[in-house]
């Protein structure tokens, strides 16, 4: 059992994160106690909040790490079930969308950065790489975003001729596209610089221009545009 184990319940009102949450506002919260709200209650050996370390721990204390885990990853923790492992991805879930959402409501991209602020979200989590493409009119105005392909832990491979279709159905006179590197490391392979020559060449016979290549490395990135590599 927890060493001096009390619940919660019988802590200072002040010091209860619910409670606390109400008096101070979130932001007063440390992310041990967020997580111990969303778990609800602990155990008869360990407190919420202990529950919530242990996931922490898990994570490396690393909420990017943390958002990575899966529902089954997440019940490793002792006392963490199915029901409460869900309502943690969910709840990471949401903030992923949000941020998403965020980024996809800028009407216009000039800047690498942002376009890293749609793609990122959508590419950092992922333990498989992933090929997204943004459609833009020609006063860079975001059209559409999607995911055209998903591969594994090494590679995946985008089909030039369905980004090319589904630039036309959407009106778009410009790309850019952007995969993730699940290994973190931000260097582009000899594969990613001939299907960036390729996808240019190939629109530009479209009159379609691809203005950018992004390489998202958990919350790094870098624009191929800028290194001189499109």
């Amino acid at each position: 059992m927890e060493k001096n184990y009390v619940s919660i319940k019988n802590w200072s009102e002040d010091e209860r994160p619910r409670e606390k949450m109400i008096q101070r506002g979130c932001s007063s919260l440390s992310d041990a106690e967020l997580l111990a709200i969303l778990i609800s209650s602990g155990t008869k050996e360990r407190s919420a909040i202990a529950l919530a370390r242990d996931i922490l721990t898990l994570s490396h204390n690393n909420l990017h790490e943390l958002g990575r885990l899966s529902v089954v990853e997440l019940q490793k923790v002792k006392g963490i079930g199915q029901a409460r492992a869900i309502t943690i991805a969910a709840a990471l879930e949401l903030g992923r969308r949000r941020q998403i959402s965020e980024g996809v409501q800028r009407p216009v991209l000039s800047k690498s950065q942002e376009v890293a602020e749609i793609v990122i979200p959508l590419l950092r989590d992922l333990n498989h790489e992933v090929f997204c493409v943004l459609y833009l009119n020609q006063a860079n105005r975001l059209l559409r975003h999607e995911i055209v392909s998903s591969g594994g832990l090494t590679g995946t491979v985008a089909d030039i001729r369905i980004i090319l279709k589904n630039a036309l159905l959407n009106n778009a006179n410009q790309l850019i596209v952007a995969h993730n590197h699940p290994s973190g490391n931000l260097t582009p392979s000899a594969a990613d610089k001939e299907l960036t020559r390729k996808l240019k060449e190939a629109a530009a016979f479209m009159d379609i221009r691809l203005l950018d290549h992004l390489i998202v490395a958990g919350v790094n990135f870098i624009s191929l545009n800028e290194e001189g590599m499109l």
